[in-house]
């Protein structure tokens, strides 16, 4: 069992740059928003050794490796480059005998487990997309156990307790066998399918041959080459590709996932291009947590305004927040929050804004 580790943890909720106490800075992170921003190195120093300690805790590589002369990855953003006996960031791959070894996420090899949900279902796209109309019919829901960022307010933080080497796996041909004619739809989650992509690709492709409409909820971090696939057959099948943008800023977005939004701004953007190719339902949908006193309506105004320069159309949900994972000291997504973030998304140019988890609002 898990627990929070000690070092980063304070006695009250205090920003260690500047000292400014409120409820809305995480005691674990000990960085207020206003320093993440203005005071970025300084700030990022700690956020890597809050980091760190939160990963020590499941056994996970406390940073991606940047050996000299490593075996480089290439799958995701964290481009790690592994040395002999190394693991990457996400856990999955390691070296041997100077060879990259995939201990899970190859097409016969998925960490993951999968249930059938009933339609319609609580999806990030539910308010837009077409399994919301097909009750009797459920979506095959992939969680991948693994991931390739570390996000500290994580609400599926328990696939970090999955094991790639002692637990059971699954082919992506085994899981596309567990599609019956009552399957409408997949959707990729986890964790994150970036970090397992070759196998979600191969089991997409062969589900979508069985006429299964496809769709992924991702934080867009992998290879765009793998990115570009899973939007195609996003597009091929009626599915939706459902970004997590979750900061703007890249220092913001580092101290709170570990790592950068630069391919994701990048694979989101690519994606985006293709919208009006099938603008219903929706090729694409944004979506960003509401993490009181980090992700703020000015954080979710410039998001909106990087959507909105691409095409104004693009849905875009608002989600309410709930603590969790190392904040748990953070107080839910208040009311007003919500609803000037959804002001400053709309005033951005944006003409599909929607507050989802209404419910966790106060």
């Amino acid at each position: 069992m898990w627990r929070i580790p000690p070092e980063p943890i304070e006695d009250e909720q205090r920003c260690h740059l500047c000292g400014r106490t409120s409820p809305s800075i995480a005691a674990y992170l000990g960085l207020c928003r206003a320093c993440i921003l203005e005071h970025p190195q300084e700030a990022l120093t700690r956020a890597r050794a809050a980091h760190a300690a939160a990963r020590r805790l499941f056994d996970l590589p406390q940073a991606p490796p940047r050996t000299e002369n490593g075996v480089r990855c290439g799958l995701c953003v964290q481009d790690c480059r592994i040395g002999e006996g190394e693991r990457g960031f996400c856990g999955l791959r390691t070296v041997r005998g100077g060879r990259l070894v995939h201990l899970a996420g190859t097409p016969r090899r998925g960490l993951l487990h999968w249930y059938r949900d009933p339609l319609p279902t609580n999806c990030v796209a539910d308010w837009v997309c077409s399994g919301h109309r097909m009750r009797g019919y459920h979506n095959l829901a992939v969680f991948y156990a693994s991931c390739v960022l570390d996000c500290l307010f994580c609400q599926n933080w328990h696939y970090r307790e999955a094991d790639p080497v002692r637990s059971e796996m699954m082919s992506a041909r085994q899981l596309a066998e567990v599609a019956n004619p009552r399957t409408y739809c997949v959707c990729y989650f986890g964790g994150d399918p970036a970090s397992q992509m070759p196998h979600a690709l191969a089991s997409a492709k062969l589900l979508a041959e069985k006429g299964v409409v496809v769709c992924w909820e991702t934080a867009g971090t992998a290879h765009p080459r793998l990115m570009d696939r899973a939007v195609r057959l996003s597009l091929e099948t009626g599915g939706i590709v459902k970004f997590d943008l979750k900061a703007y800023d890249e220092g913001l977005h580092t101290a709170l996932t570990g790592g950068s939004n630069r391919q994701t701004l990048e694979n989101f953007a690519r994606a985006a291009a293709r919208f009006s190719e099938r603008p219903e339902p929706p090729l694409v949908v944004a979506s960003t947590l509401l993490v009181p006193g980090y992700v703020t309506p000015e954080e979710v105004g410039r998001i909106a305004r990087f959507i909105a320069g691409i095409n104004p159309e693009i849905p875009y949900s608002l989600l309410a927040f709930a603590p969790h994972f190392v904040m748990p000291d953070l107080p839910r997504t208040p009311r007003r929050h919500a609803e000037e973030a959804e002001e400053a998304a709309r005033a951005a140019g944006l003409r599909h804004v929607h507050i989802g988890n209404r419910h966790l609002l106060w």
